[in-house]
């Protein structure tokens, strides 16, 4: 039977878009900047499967038969987020970018949340999210107030120490935001940020989690549904596509999870799609501009990936992508307008060494070709990478 997987390395970005300047992106090369930046990638697995194929990274030099396909993959959505890089992988190009809030909410929208929870609203900036509850942590804890806030990104966030007020209160706010977030102000993402500790030594737990917007239809994954496939999302999947047509949701709290989450799936499941995110390049190193830790971020990965390529079956389908970038060695803590990233690897069969420049949509038309599924008439991108 038919198996696919696919895994999402947060934002490790494969240089800049064409219309990176109308982001105020440009120069930004997530995966050559931080080579440059720690003297060189060290990640001989990725090296040995095709990493350095893709584009110039120093301390991984191209490999001529290396067994991937590699190549990069533009975004024709608008936007630089995790929603529509994932939304576009499965087909949903975004013409228009959801609403972004440089100087923070209107008062009406913050206002009616504040009435709907019951608790007061501080913050309601665009911040970093360790950072702002460092500064509003101790005045959030004395009154019991919300900590709201945004970035570049399409985003209301919401922080809540876990003592203060309990994550099932915080689950059940984030749930009313959805709901008064619609219309014009219909963001991509409501994010619930708990964190614990004492003043000045404030940590975000890993409970993280997202409400999406509904994502529409017909695209690959409900096309995958259709046809009988199984979709088991790992990580942060479900939450990004609002739980639709994931059919068996795997949340997880660590790359390291993840990862151990996907080779048990390899191991057990003899068919169905194994969709991965791969969340902390992102979230714990690109944000806070550490090149340093980016790198060994992404060696933890490597190390790993035997164990993920070991529980592979002939005619297994693997491909490693991403959905953006976020540079860390930019002066911009946020998203960067990038290629995503393409390692494309059939168990059994050697690429030697060819290439596919592309679009998002490409992996998950290769998936539903995969299984065999059936093409859509029109409004789903993509055309498939490697056939069966």
């Amino acid at each position: 039977m038919p198996r696919a997987c696919v895994i999402v390395l947060d934002g490790v970005g494969a240089g800049e878009l064409p219309d990176a300047s109308e982001y105020g992106d440009e120069g930004s090369n997530t995966l050559g900047n931080v080579a440059n930046a720690v003297g060189g990638l060290d990640l001989p697995n990725l090296e040995a499967l095709g990493l350095g194929n893709i584009v110039e990274i120093e301390g991984c030099p191209p490999q001529a038969g290396a067994p991937a396909i590699s190549g990069r993959l533009l975004e024709r959505s608008k936007g630089k987020d995790t929603m529509s890089g994932h939304w576009e992988m499965v087909g949903l190009v975004s013409k228009q970018a959801p609403p972004t809030y440089a100087h923070g909410f209107p008062f009406t929208i913050v206002e009616d949340f504040g009435h709907k929870t019951g608790r007061g609203v501080i913050g309601n900036v665009p911040a970093s999210g360790t950072d702002i509850i460092q500064e509003l942590g101790e005045e959030h804890q004395s009154t019991g107030k919300w900590i709201v806030y945004t970035s570049a990104d399409s985003v209301f966030q919401v922080a809540a120490h876990v003592e203060t007020i309990p994550l099932e209160e915080l689950h059940s706010a984030c749930g009313l935001a959805r709901d008064i977030l619609s219309g014009p102000h219909a963001v991509g993402r409501i994010i619930a940020r708990p964190f614990e500790g004492e003043p000045g030594s404030y940590s975000r737990t890993a409970d993280r989690k997202d409400w999406a917007l509904k994502p529409k239809r017909p695209n690959w994954l409900s096309v995958l549904v259709e046809t009988g496939v199984d979709i088991h999302g790992v990580g942060k999947i479900s939450d990004i596509f609002a739980g639709e047509d994931v059919t068996h949701s795997h949340p997880t709290k660590s790359n390291s999870e993840g990862i151990a989450k996907t080779v048990e799936l390899l191991e057990q499941l003899d068919d169905g799609f194994i969709f991965t995110n791969l969340v902390e390049t992102d979230m714990l190193w690109g944000h806070r501009n550490d090149p340093v830790n980016f790198h060994r971020c992404l060696q933890d990965f490597d190390r790993r990936l035997f164990e993920i390529l070991g529980a592979l079956r002939p005619d297994d389908l693997l491909i490693l992508t991403s959905d953006h970038g976020v540079d860390p060695t930019t002066p911009s803590t946020d998203h960067s307008r990038e290629y995503g990233l393409l390692l494309a690897y059939v168990e059994g069969r050697n690429a030697n060494g060819a290439r596919h420049d592309g679009e998002f949509g490409d992996v998950g038309a290769t998936v539903n070709a995969w299984f065999d599924g059936r093409v859509p008439a029109r409004g789903v991108s993509g055309t498939p990478i490697v056939k069966p």
